[in-house]
């Protein structure tokens, strides 16, 4: 798993990493019971506190993306299906209307804006 961190950013570290790991779930780069990196080796691996990654595992957990086993170690938990439906969603429409905006703001007219989007969607 692949995460980047900057402390030069206003999102506190522990959002950045949480944030990061719900996308690698949501575009299914891990899967349903796949065992997450130990906190120990997580957070040498990305040089952050060892209480920083237990705060993220705490709040993936509390949110339905992980879940803890003693003496096992915390994995990816896709349990709250309906959960992660509306986290896809969710991104799509942010990213929709980013494309509304820009779309009203060039004077493009939603006829344009949807031939454009069927479009997209067929070259994919």
């Amino acid at each position: 798993m692949n995460v980047i961190v900057s402390n030069s950013s206003d999102v506190p570290l522990y959002m950045q990493i949480k944030e990061q790991i719900k996308d690698a779930i949501l575009k299914g780069e891990l899967e349903d019971g796949e065992l997450l990196p130990s906190i120990r080796n997580f957070a040498n691996d990305i040089q952050v506190s060892v209480l920083t990654i237990r705060r993220v595992y705490e709040e993936l957990e509390k949110e339905g993306f992980a879940i803890s086993q003693a003496g096992r170690g915390t994995f990816v938990s896709m349990g709250n299906l309906e959960l992660l439906r509306d986290s896809k969603r969710r991104i799509i429409e942010q990213d929709l209307q980013k494309a509304v905006h820009n779309a009203k703001l060039f004077d493009i007219a939603k006829d344009d804006l949807f031939a454009m989007l069927d479009i997209l969607y067929e070259e994919d």
